[in-house]
């Protein structure tokens, strides 16, 4: 085993998002900002999976948020330029995405409680066939 220091890394740390993000935590409030636009970029380029782009980004929106509990979340949004990755297709399909699986994970419930597909499809706003489809 190997101990390692974020405030000893260097460069390292500008070649890897996880530690970069690592990295994140600790960095002053003067650099953080800066630092967090870019590993946004970065997650952006380097990941495919939309959903785990959009978990990223929380996380280091989450990240700043504890750095700067005086903000408000719109000026941390506007501080990071999320509200311009929120209009993305991308992000706006992930967050679909993850709706429809909420969604989807209630189904077994409210069948157990008698519910017609139909009133299921009318309550959660869903097609017939997705539902007969998921179940």
């Amino acid at each position: 085993m190997r101990r390692f220091y974020l405030d000893e890394l260097g460069d390292i740390v500008d070649d890897s998002l996880g530690l970069g993000i690592l990295k994140l935590i600790i960095e002053s409030e003067n650099k953080a900002p800066e630092m967090a636009k870019t590993l946004i970029d970065k997650a952006k380029e380097e990941l495919i999976d939309t959903g785990s782009q959009k978990k990223v980004v929380e996380f280091i929106e989450t990240i700043i948020i504890y750095k700067f509990p005086n903000l408000s979340r719109k000026e941390i949004e506007a501080m990071l330029n999320l509200d311009l990755i929120r209009e993305t297709r991308v992000y706006k399909e992930a967050q679909e995405e993850g709706e429809l699986n909420t969604k989807l994970k209630i189904l077994p419930k409210l069948v157990q409680r008698g519910m017609s597909i139909q009133e299921i499809a009318e309550l959660l706003e869903l097609d017939v066939e997705i539902i007969r489809g998921y179940l």
